[in-house]
């Protein structure tokens, strides 16, 4: 029997990058492949790419899934840099871009050609930068409430979601932190003590403030903004999409899917309903089956 534990499949590389130098990337990895680029039944490797939260990391995002996800394909859950366990560099331009180059990186060093990307709200901001700026590298996208291609049509910005994680850069608490979780998930017996504590302790870890101040500046500032505006750019995108959303997601709502999926030529769009921010959670069983049977349609030659 496999062993999927957060130990058993966690992974360090030192990547080096334009824009950061030299920086050591965590990941977690689990499915076989059979060869460098395409793992089991001739399957292309899946990332996994997590979101932006106080304590966020691929783990917390992903680890649950892992052992469904690695029975299909060889999946990587990569932390991006600035969060769990890789380095904190200053974010040098827009965070997408940074973090989507360094991602790159990680599969050079390890010698994977081309991938299918899941990201989950900041992490599909990166992997749709990724897709941008390296179509061959990426067979089927799967974007989870994407920031940077979501659109709030009628919403306010900022959202409930985004002010609390606001108020927690402000008042780093327990309490405000667990005001935050509250805003993924419609089921509240998610946000567990436990669940708070270990985000609680990423969060606060040394580095990790910085990283988050710098990552959020980046969409902030008027030089390095406008290159996260990534609906601008939709349709430039010539893969397979699959957006998801939660119905009641609060961080990205519902109402931001609508732009992108009329922008991406090869766009369908998921709704979960009684679901959040965190489908890949709240709607665990059904979101991998689809998400399966989604990437398991990849043909090589047309993607």
């Amino acid at each position: 029997m496999s062993d999927f534990s957060k130990e058993a499949t966690r992974r360090t590389v030192q990547v080096k990058t334009e824009a950061a130098g030299a920086i050591t990337l965590t990941y977690y990895e689990a499915g076989a492949p059979s060869d460098s680029t395409v793992g089991a039944e001739g399957r292309l490797p899946l990332v996994m790419l997590h979101g932006g939260g106080p304590g966020a990391s691929s783990w917390s995002n992903f680890g649950p899934a892992l052992p469904g996800f690695a029975a299909e394909f060889h999946t990587l859950l990569v932390d991006q840099p600035g969060f769990g366990g890789s380095d904190k560099p200053a974010v040098v331009g827009n965070y997408y871009r940074f973090a989507a180059d360094a991602v790159v990186a990680l599969l050079d060093e390890l010698g994977i050609g081309k991938v299918h990307l899941l990201g989950n709200s900041l992490g599909g901001g990166t992997a749709m930068r990724l897709a941008l700026t390296h179509p061959d590298r990426v067979g089927r996208l799967v974007l989870m409430g994407p920031g940077g291609l979501s659109l709030n049509l009628f919403h306010a910005d900022p959202t409930e979601g985004v002010q609390r994680l606001m108020e927690f850069g402000a008042d780093p608490t327990r309490e405000s932190l667990r005001a935050f979780i509250s805003t993924m998930v419609v089921n509240q017996d998610l946000v567990t003590d436990e669940l708070v504590e270990e985000r609680f302790a990423d969060a606060t870890a040394p580095g990790a403030q910085d990283a988050m101040r710098s990552m959020g500046m980046s969409f902030w500032n008027p030089e390095t903004a406008e290159d996260g505006m990534l609906w601008r750019e939709a349709h430039r995108l010539p893969h397979h999409t699959l957006l998801t959303w939660g119905r009641e997601d609060r961080v990205n709502p519902l109402d931001g899917a609508f732009a992108a999926l009329k922008l991406i030529p090869k766009a369908q769009l998921h709704v979960f309903p009684r679901c959040g921010h965190w489908a890949q959670i709240e709607a665990a069983d059904e979101f991998r089956q689809l998400t399966v049977n989604f990437l398991a349609r990849h043909k090589e030659r047309s993607s």
